[in-house]
C-alpha cells in the first residue's frame, strides 16, 4: 500500500462540479463536504460529519452560506463553527467541524490535507491550459478500486499504451523507443521523455489532427508529487521540427492532465483532461477526443482493478522485477514515501469532538 502524503494539496473536483448543492468526496480517508458560498462564490470545504451524531453533512441542506444538519438541525458557518443547536441558546464551545484550506486554480479545486498552518497556495502546481481560452479542453473523472500508487506507476510508464491501448493511442514505437528520466528529489518532480521520430499515427491523433501517414511523436511527462501529472504531447508529420526560435507552428500540441487523488487505501479518483491548441471550435473533434480518451481511461481502470485484486491475493514477500521503463515510477515511489514520512512528523494532534 502506498502511504498517504499529508500536508499536501490534492485535487478534490473540477470547479464546474461544485455549486450550491453539497458535494461529498473522501480524500485520504477524510470525508469532506464541498459547496460554493452564496456571498462570494468561494468554495467551502468542511468535514462531512456533524459533530453531534456524525451524520453526513452532504445529506443535509444549505441555508444561505450555512449548512444545516438534516438529522438534528446543528448549523455550521463557512469556517465550520456551529452557530445553532436545537433546544438551547448556548452553543457548546467545542461544537465545530474541521474546515479545510481550498484553492481554485486552472479550473481545478485543490484541498489541503494536513496542518492548515502549513498550507501555501503558492505551492499548488499549475496546469494553465485548462483555463486558457487559447486551448480547448475536454475531461472527466473515473474512480478506480486500487491503490493510488498503481495509477502513478501506470502513467509514468507509457510503454503499456502499445499493449493495453492498441488501436486507440498505442503503437509499436511507444514500447520500442527508449526513455530518458530526470528526477528532482527536492522539488518532488519526475520527468520522463520519449521522442519518436518516425512512428505510426494512432487513431487518437489521426482523426483529430487529420495527419495522414507517419508522424513525429513526442511525449514529455512531468509528475508533480503527490497529485498532478502532465503529459506534453507534440505531434507532427515526420521530419517537421520546431523552428530555431523555439516556435512550433507546424505541429499539433496536446496537453494531457491527470490529477491522482487517493480516496482510501483501495480507492483513487482519476481526474483526466485533454487540452488541444488546434480545431478549438470543432465540436466533433471535442466529442471524439472526449469519448476515445474516456475509453482509454476505462481500460486503465479495468486493468488496475484486476491488478489490485491480483496483488491482494499474493503471498507475503513477493518480489517485483523492474527494468528501465520503471525508472520514473520507482523515483515517484521514493518521493511519495519521503513526503508521507515528512507528513507524519508534522501532523497535528486533532482532538475528537
Amino acid at each position: 500500500m502506498t502511504a498517504f502524503a499529508k500536508n499536501q494539496w490534492y485535487v478534490a473536483a473540477y470547479g464546474r462540479e461544485i455549486g450550491r448543492e453539497l458535494l461529498g468526496r473522501t480524500i485520504l480517508d477524510e470525508p469532506i463536504a464541498f459547496y460554493r458560498a452564496e456571498s462570494d462564490d468561494k468554495v467551502i470545504a468542511l468535514a462531512d460529519r456533524c459533530v453531534h451524531r456524525r451524520y453526513p453533512l452532504t445529506a443535509d441542506r444549505l441555508d444561505g452560506d450555512t449548512v444545516v444538519c438534516g438529522y438534528h438541525g446543528f448549523t455550521y458557518d463557512t469556517g465550520g463553527t456551529c452557530v445553532f443547536v436545537p433546544g438551547q441558546k448556548r452553543v457548546p464551545r467545542t461544537a465545530r467541524v474541521r474546515s479545510y484550506p481550498v484553492v481554485e486554480r486552472d479550473s481545478l479545486v485543490w484541498v489541503w490535507i494536513g496542518d492548515p498552518a502549513l498550507a501555501d497556495p503558492g505551492a499548488v502546481p499549475r496546469a494553465p491550459w485548462l483555463a486558457d481560452p487559447r486551448w480547448t479542453t475536454v475531461g472527466g473523472m473515473e474512480p478506480i478500486d486500487a491503490d493510488y500508487g498503481l495509477l502513478v506507476d501506470n502513467l509514468l510508464d507509457l510503454s503499456h499504451e502499445t499493449y493495453l491501448h492498441g488501436g486507440y493511442i498505442g503503437t509499436p514505437e511507444v514500447a520500442e523507443t527508449p526513455i530518458t528520466t530526470e528526477v528532482d528529489e527536492g522539488a518532488g518532480v519526475v520527468r520522463v521523455s520519449r521522442h519518436m521520430d518516425d512512428a505510426e499515427c494512432p487513431p487518437f491523433y489521426a482523426r483529430s489532427t487529420g495527419i495522414e501517414g507517419r508522424i513525429t511523436r513526442w511525449q514529455d511527462i512531468e509528475y508533480h508529487a503527490p497529485c498532478l501529472y502532465l503529459l506534453h504531447s507534440r505531434i507532427a508529420p515526420v521530419g517537421v521540427l520546431p523552428e530555431p526560435d523555439g516556435s512550433d507552428p507546424h505541429a499539433f500540441h496536446v496537453e494531457i492532465t491527470y490529477a491522482i487523488t487517493p480516496s482510501t487505501d483501495r480507492h483513487v479518483y482519476d481526474f483526466w483532461a485533454v487540452s488541444r491548441d488546434f480545431a478549438q471550435d470543432d465540436e466533433e473533434v471535442s466529442t471524439f477526443l472526449h469519448d476515445l480518451n474516456r475509453t482509454v481511461v476505462l481500460q486503465d481502470v479495468a486493468a488496475l482493478n484486476v491488478l489490485q485484486k491480483a496483488l491482494d491475493a499474493e503471498r507475503a514477500g513477493y518480489q517485483e522485477l523492474s527494468i528501465n521503463i520503471d525508472t520514473g515510477g520507482l523515483a515517484a515511489r521514493r518521493i511519495l514515501a519521503r513526503l508521507a514520512a515528512e507528513g507524519e512528523k508534522t501532523a497535528p494532534v486533532v482532538a475528537s469532538p
